[in-house]
């Protein structure tokens, strides 16, 4: 058998595991729950700046107004299945009458940037870096990005009978929500082996240390 087929079949069955996947994690028992189709996702909203600060050190991304969102994925099925990170938003409800607000996450060299440049960088914003490109050299950015980057979601497969998770960064301008008034919402699920889909998750945003109702 050729190495890549080798190396594709492995991770198919579960036997390689990227990022978080290789790290165990059980989210608290209370935290809001979205759960189908042997898929299941919890959420775990850093509001606080003093555990933000116990996780993330100086990289704290709360401290510039960035909310960070441990997310985890649990996969009870025999089967691996893949995420569409780029289309996971926030929605945000503000007010009555229904209005929300979509707010997509941010890569972590862009958290970095801002907590290493509260101010405001002075060179170019950074969003969605292109693979291949080199990023501009900034040593205090960097330092800060060595925290952020393993903690964050970092793989897009739930392999069979296995867990994944990770933080996901949304610019909240310092307008942390309260319980109930946002929900993490993945839209895109697939069964990896048949590109069959899955319905979306939701779940209320909550935190693990706040009691829940």
């Amino acid at each position: 058998m050729k190495i890549p087929l080798l190396i594709a079949a492995l991770v198919l069955s579960g036997g390689i595991v990227f990022g978080q996947a290789a790290q165990p994690a059980t989210p608290a028992p209370a935290l809001p729950q979205d759960q189908h189709e042997g898929i299941t996702m919890s959420v775990d909203a850093y509001t606080k700046v003093a555990r933000g600060k116990e996780k993330f050190g100086k990289a704290n991304p709360l401290a510039v107004g960035i909310l960070p969102v441990e997310v985890f994925f649990k996969n009870d099925t025999d089967l691996p299945v893949k995420l569409d990170l780029e289309t996971i938003q926030l929605e945000v409800h503000s007010g009555g009458g229904g209005k929300h607000q979509d707010l997509d996450w941010l890569e972590p060299v862009e958290v970095a940037t801002a907590v290493a440049h509260p101010q405001g960088p002075s060179g170019p914003k950074v969003r969605r870096f292109p693979l291949g490109v080199s990023l501009p050299k900034d040593d205090k950015r960097d330092k800060m990005l060595e925290i952020l980057k393993p903690l964050a979601l970092n793989s897009d497969i739930i392999p069979p009978k296995g867990t994944i998770h990770g933080f996901l960064f949304f610019d909240v301008a310092g307008q942390i929500p309260a319980p109930g008034d946002a929900t993490l919402y993945v839209p895109d699920l697939t069964v990896a082996t048949s590109n069959k889909p899955l319905m979306f998750f939701e779940a209320a945003l909550q935190s693990a240390e706040v009691p829940q109702q």
